[in-house]
C-alpha cells in the first residue's frame, strides 16, 4: 500500500482525535507540556495499537466486536460528553475538575476514539498488507492532530471561557452519535 492512501486513512481515522482535543483543548488551561503529552501520546499509542490487533486476531474476534464497537464508543464518549455538558452549567469560571488526560477517562477517549482503526486492520489483513508501516502512520498522525485539536481548542477555550466546555461535551455526544448511526445504516 503506498504512502498516500496509509496516509488518507490515517487522516480519516484521527479525525475523532482531533474532535475529542479540540474540546479536551477548550476546557484546559494547562494544555502544554505533560497534559498535551499525555493525551497525544495515547491517542497515537491506541491508533498504533488497534490496526495490528485488529489485522492479528482475524475475522473470528472482530466479527463479535463488530456487532458491539459502535455502542461501545457511542457509550464512552457520551459518558465523558455528559460529564463535560454538565460542569458547563455549574457556577464558578473554572477549568473542568476531572482530568480527561488522566486515568480512566484518558483510556476511555482513547479506547473509543480508536475502534474504528480496529476494523481497519482487519480489512489490511484481507488485502494481505504488512500492518507495521500503516500502523506507525496511523498512530503518528493521530499524535499530530491530537497536538492540532489542543491547541485550536486551547485558543477557542481561552476566547469563549465555559461555553466551550459546553461545546466539547455536544462535540464528543455528536461523535458518538455519529458512530452509532454510521453502524446502523
Amino acid at each position: 500500500m503506498d504512502f498516500w492512501s496509509v496516509l488518507l486513512i490515517a487522516l480519516g481515522l484521527a479525525m475523532d482525535a482531533f474532535a475529542v482535543a479540540l474540546g479536551v483543548g477548550s476546557t484546559r488551561r494547562d494544555v502544554w507540556f505533560r497534559p498535551g503529552f499525555r493525551l497525544a501520546f495515547h491517542f497515537g499509542l491506541f491508533q498504533f495499537m488497534m490496526p495490528v490487533i485488529g489485522w492479528s486476531v482475524g475475522t473470528t474476534v472482530v466479527q463479535f466486536i463488530a456487532t458491539w464497537d459502535h455502542w461501545i464508543a457511542f457509550g464512552l464518549l457520551a459518558y465523558v460528553g455528559g460529564k463535560m455538558i454538565k460542569e458547563s452549567f455549574e457556577e464558578g469560571d473554572h477549568t473542568s475538575s476531572a482530568d480527561p488526560t488522566r486515568s480512566w477517562t484518558l483510556v476511555m477517549l482513547a479506547v473509543a476514539t480508536s475502534i474504528d482503526a480496529l476494523a481497519v486492520g482487519l480489512s489490511l489483513a484481507m488485502l494481505k498488507v504488512q500492518i507495521l508501516y500503516p500502523s506507525i502512520i496511523i498512530g503518528l498522525v493521530a499524535s499530530a492532530m491530537t497536538v492540532l485539536g489542543l491547541a485550536l481548542g486551547n485558543r477557542l477555550g481561552k476566547a469563549f471561557g465555559k461555553r466551550m466546555e459546553l461545546v466539547g461535551g455536544l462535540v464528543l455526544l455528536g461523535i458518538g452519535l455519529r458512530v452509532v448511526i454510521s453502524h446502523l445504516a
